[in-house]
């Protein structure tokens, strides 16, 4: 049985689908960009900045849930360009100190709202 999550402390869907979905355990928390829930607007700061709110984000999902960043299996993070990668890791790794997920990390041509990062998480209960 599916189970759809939402929260207002985590951006509104700007499409045809859910913050997260539970099923059998496993929640699947779609792709987060680094709008800030409570002015709607993308954060400033750059990839620094932009990681942050996004990371922000999916831990309102996860605590929405019931669930946390060490519930947390895979990620896959989506860059507007590469060289942002090694900025975006040190905000990122924050959030994993201990037994980090497993994650792919690609660079692609756009992301919505023109945003310089996009996390895309995975969280399983123990």
């Amino acid at each position: 049985m599916k189970k759809i999550i939402h929260t207002t402390n985590a951006p509104a869907a700007i499409g045809p689908y859910s913050q997260a979905v539970e099923a059998n355990g496993i929640l699947f928390i779609s792709g987060q960009v680094a709008i800030d829930p409570q002015t709607g607007k993308v954060t400033e700061g750059g990839i620094t900045g932009q990681t942050e709110q996004v990371m922000k984000n999916i831990g309102a999902i996860l605590k929405e849930a019931g669930y946390d960043f060490t519930d947390v299996i895979k990620s896959t993070c989506l860059l507007s360009d590469m060289g942002d990668f090694a900025a975006m890791n040190v905000v990122y790794g924050k959030y994993y100190p201990e037994n980090p997920p497993a994650r792919a990390a690609f660079a692609v041509k756009e992301l919505p709202l023109g945003v310089l990062v996009e996390i895309e998480t995975i969280a399983t209960k123990k």
